[in-house]
């Protein structure tokens, strides 16, 4: 059977890109990446996969050894910042069982997650991937597609059907087609991620908890079975690198249930991060696109970039397979644009501001009185239907392409 297109070339080796890389190889197109580092990237990022992403996790072969490496976390609630004790919270296990699959979220330290994939990648599909090859422009003809490329060797042009950008919030293949311009907001509060071993359980703490304040707002979340936590928090806008290290310890002492002395707990890596809200004007440029970070961006509390990320991919693999079968054409990827932006529009970008918001109030003590997303929570305690339906909600970030194929191959 004659395929409408050969290759597909995704710029970015990271968690976004490798899964499109998996989707695509699995549905037999091939794939071929290029990553401008050496390794995957080890910073401590994202490391909580929501609901929505779940069914593309599974579609790509890999949740099953997600959960077995991994964990499953349910339980999340917010927290207030003086005693720590629960404000009120929601459990997701009824996920577990919904028409025989599990929704639940999924939890896997990203750079392990990265290198599963990428495993996967090369050894069930015999996946290429060139390290050391940092896409520095693009462009496109009526044929075909290609990247300029900086390597060890030289500048090259490497050549494909379509070009993906997944190459993160600084995607070259984004500023080959819009320059600087990525519109919105980047906020003035900085905040620090870091992984840390200390024992949280034996303060009551639930898997995901977000404690409310100000300034010393900070999330905590457990990452594996043996207590390794994420722990990510405000710190003051201006300060350097050099000044956020030293004040760690300073501000672990006084956020943390048991405020603990740095003898106490194991700081196993620590990255600071600037928090944005960011849209590109378009994801599809003739026969370039633009997924995940290089498309847009959000703060991180409450997972939605990484989770719309994934979301974003699934999506893609579908219009792409759909011409790849004969059962789409090429307008389906227009379709793609505009559907993934109006899903960030209308529901990602807003939820994950409400997110940001909620944890960083400035009078956290009246927010249950003020805030109808906690209010229905509360209410929802002890209410099973209710809580599912409250998850299950998070799916209309997603949008079924497949619904806009041929009805015949």
């Amino acid at each position: 059977m004659s395929r409408p297109f050969q290759k597909v070339i995704i710029a970015g080796a990271g968690p976004s890109g490798l899964l499109l890389a998996l989707l695509l190889s699995k549905h037999g197109i091939p794939v071929e990446i290029l990553e401008a580092s050496h390794e995957l990237d080890k910073q401590p990022r994202a490391a909580i996969y929501g609901s929505p992403a779940i069914p593309d996790l599974r579609r790509a072969g890999v949740i099953d050894e997600i959960r077995r490496r991994g964990m499953s976390p349910t339980s999340m609630c917010w927290r207030r910042f003086q005693d720590h004790s629960l404000i009120t919270g929601m459990d997701a296990s009824v996920l577990q069982d919904l028409n025989g699959e599990d929704l639940r979220m999924a939890c896997m330290v990203l750079d392990q997650l990265d290198q599963l994939m990428l495993d996967e990648f090369l050894s069930k599909y015999d996946g290429q991937i060139r390290w050391n090859h940092k896409v520095v422009g693009t462009g496109q003809d009526e044929k075909q597609a290609w990247v300029d490329v900086e390597t060890p060797d030289g500048k090259i042009k490497v050549y494909g059907d379509y070009i993906i950008g997944c190459d993160g919030a600084g995607s070259a293949v984004r500023k080959s087609l819009f320059g600087d311009e990525y519109p919105g907001i980047t906020w003035d509060r900085q905040i620090v991620a870091t992984n840390v071993y200390y024992d949280f359980g034996k303060f009551g703490f639930k898997d995901s908890n977000f404690i409310l304040h100000p300034d010393h707002f900070f999330m905590a979340a457990k990452l594996t079975t043996d207590g390794l936590y994420r722990v990510t928090y405000g710190e003051a806008p201006g300060l350097t690198w050099d000044q956020m290290k030293e004040r760690q310890p300073w501000k672990f002492e006084l956020m943390l249930p048991g405020h603990p002395k740095p003898d106490e707990y194991n700081l196993i890596s620590m990255s600071p991060y600037k928090m944005h809200q960011r849209c590109a004007p378009k994801f599809r440029v003739g026969r370039i696109l633009l997924a995940a970070d290089a498309a847009h961006l959000c703060n991180p509390w409450g997972g939605m970039g990484i989770t719309g990320g994934f979301v974003d991919v699934g999506g893609l693999y579908d219009c792409l397979a759909g011409i790849w079968d004969g059962r789409a054409d090429e307008s389906i990827l227009e379709l793609y644009s505009e559907k993934r932006i109006e899903k960030y529009k209308t529901i990602i970008d807003p939820i994950s501001r409400d997110n940001f918001r909620r944890v960083s109030d400035s009078d956290p003590d009246t927010l249950l009185e003020r805030d109808p997303v906690m209010q229905a929570c509360k209410a929802a305690e002890n209410d099973l239907e209710m809580q599912k339906q409250m998850y299950l909600s998070f799916f209309d970030m997603k949008y079924d392409f497949t619904q806009h194929y041929k009805t015949a191959a």
